[in-house]
């Protein structure tokens, strides 16, 4: 098995250096690495919410609370971005395993952002995740640090969101980031971000293609607010010889004004000014808040019917697991794709 982990630098220039030559053992079967990637494996329809962690400890129980609704609503998954728009929150290792010790068998799934780590702490961290029963990962690449509250801090980047999956790749055939054998391979499932609505279309789709390459099972994408952008986008994704599950990505908006934000502050979202005017005529904050849900329906009955999708995510803006629920009540849960 060719095994090659390359910095982000060599990544972007084209480069192979430091691949190696040694024999790898079996990855665990995908549908035996979790329970996300079991009902992935046999084409059950998923469902996620998105959940910043809280900013502090005394957060965690009403965030454990609002998980559990999501778990008895019938949800899949609870995603954790991971020090989202170059921000600091509680580790998303911790805010999982918490989720674990409260009891809860809804499946997190930890973003793993190459901003703050260096490829030891990657690793170790992925490692150890694993001994704490965390076996399901989104790899980013991450926001640059000068978008968040902290802009001195020095992003590390030893690896882009490529150079991650081929290690998590690497550790799903027991050898880690040097390839030198760990002993048993680890059971990570494999995720990846994939943005329909890319300035660069051509490079974001050479990138998910390689992505794939190096060991991604299935993906999610940024927030999509025009279906039928998204579907264009997916058809030439189809054409691509090996394929992936994709998760869609919704977001149920609570204002213009948020929409407005959205579109000026957060990399790769696009919202179209016809969403902006329906929201803009709303009154009241709860008609717009009505009106965001409605909206994140339309777009999602829109998908749906067109096909060919493995599940939707929706986030919960400002924490609001109460209009993320809202927003994708109507599609029957856990119904076959």
């Amino acid at each position: 098995k060719h095994i090659a982990i390359q910095s982000a630098a060599e990544a972007e220039n084209g480069g192979n250096a430091g691949a190696v030559e040694l024999a790898a053992l079996p990855p665990v079967p995908f549908a035996e690495k979790s329970s996300f990637s079991a009902k992935l494996a046999v084409g059950t329809a998923v469902t996620s919410v998105e959940m910043l962690p809280p900013r502090n400890p005394t957060g965690l129980d009403a965030f454990i609370e609002k998980c559990r609704a999501c778990q008895d609503a019938g949800i899949d998954a609870i995603n954790l971005p991971d020090g989202p728009r170059a921000s600091a929150r509680m580790s998303v290792v911790a805010t999982a395993f918490a989720m674990r010790q409260a009891g809860l068998t809804i499946e997190p799934i930890p973003h793993l952002c190459c901003r703050d780590r260096n490829l030891i702490g990657l690793q170790s961290d992925l490692i150890g995740a694993v001994a704490l029963g965390l076996k399901s990962w989104l790899i980013i690449t991450g926001d640059p640090p000068k978008l968040g509250n902290y802009p001195d801090a020095t992003g590390v980047f030893d690896v882009d969101a490529v150079g991650l999956t081929q290690l998590c790749s690497n550790l799903n055939r027991g050898l880690d980031a040097a390839a030198q054998p760990l002993g048993e391979p680890l059971p990570f499932t494999i995720g990846v971000g994939v943005n329909p609505g890319a300035i660069e279309p051509e490079r974001e789709i050479a990138r998910y293609i390689a992505k794939i390459e190096a060991g991604a099972e299935f993906a999610i994408t940024q927030p999509v607010f025009d279906a039928e952008a998204l579907l264009r986008f997916l058809d030439r994704l189809s054409k691509h010889s090996v394929t992936i599950p994709i998760i869609i990505g919704i977001y149920p908006l609570l204002s213009a004004r948020n929409a407005a934000f959205m579109n000026e502050h957060v990399p790769g979202i696009h919202v179209p000014g016809a969403i902006i005017d329906r929201l803009r005529a709303c009154d009241t904050k709860e008609a717009a808040i009505a009106t965001g849900i409605a909206i994140a329906r339309e777009i999602r009955a829109t998908i749906t019917e067109a096909g060919g999708i493995a599940g939707f995510q929706v986030s919960a803006p400002l924490g609001r697991t109460d209009i993320a629920l809202q927003a994708i009540a109507a599609r029957p849960l856990g119904e076959p794709r």
